[in-house]
């Protein structure tokens, strides 16, 4: 089911995933070349995990929850030595592979991020992620950022600076970016776009996400953890 040869490794952390797993590792198991799909799973009681092994073997269960517990588990369990981390309902284009393993060629490179987009989005919510996207972009160049739903990393760096922050129930994402950048490269790769669903967008309406994002990342800039105690699904 899996290569023996394996470079990159694609992480996906789940809960309650039935609706969207299916579709996102239909994807992932046809992408060339050949990649390791790693599904770690943080105690659902729907069909998630039945699901998961109808496309990969690597599929495990965390009995405690949190994000970051199961990502970091996942990297363990992973044979690649460039990770990718995805959401459950993030969807790359067929040539990511290609696009991530020619990012890395750069021995500096230990880190990137690229544009995410909404899929089946209205018009204000595709100009607030383009505009998003570009200040990322820029933002890059100067104190890295990056969302959760794309994350890749050299396997050996992360584990150096022992991944994600298992106490922080979101902004783990940007924690570890700027972490990674005082070691190497935290880099945009401009020419690569996935996909992602609104579904917390369309459960809790599209500002008060934005202020949810906005007051958790200033109290991580002010004091170094965001407001959020917990990271709530939307399914």
């Amino acid at each position: 089911m899996q290569a023996k040869t394996v470079k990159l490794s694609v992480i996906i952390p789940t809960y309650r995933e039935e609706r969207y797993i299916a579709k996102t590792l239909s994807n992932l198991v046809n992408m060339k070349p050949t990649i390791e799909i790693v599904v770690v799973d943080g105690g659902s009681r729907d069909n998630t995990v039945n699901i998961a092994k109808q496309f990969t073997d690597k599929v495990y269960q965390v009995r405690k929850r949190g994000i970051s517990r199961a990502k970091n588990h996942g990297a363990k369990k992973a044979s690649g030595n460039i990770l990718v981390f995805l959401d459950a309902d993030v969807h790359p284009p067929p040539d990511f592979v290609e696009k991530v393993l020619e990012t890395f060629n750069n021995p500096t490179v230990i880190g990137a991020t690229c544009h995410i987009m909404p899929a089946k989005s209205r018009l204000a919510e595709l100009a607030f992620f383009y505009f998003y996207n570009h200040l990322i972009q820029f933002c890059t160049k100067f104190k890295p950022h990056s969302r959760g739903e794309f994350f890749a990393v050299r396997k050996n760096d992360f584990l150096k600076i022992n991944g994600f922050d298992e106490n922080m129930p979101c902004l783990e994402d940007h924690d570890l970016a700027l972490r990674l950048s005082k070691r190497g490269k935290f880099v945009f790769i401009r020419d690569l776009t996935v996909h992602e669903s609104l579904r917390r967008f369309r459960k809790l309406g599209f500002f008060k996400v934005l202020g949810i994002w906005f007051t958790d990342y200033i109290f991580f800039v002010l004091r170094g953890k965001p407001l959020s105690g917990v990271w709530q699904p939307a399914r």
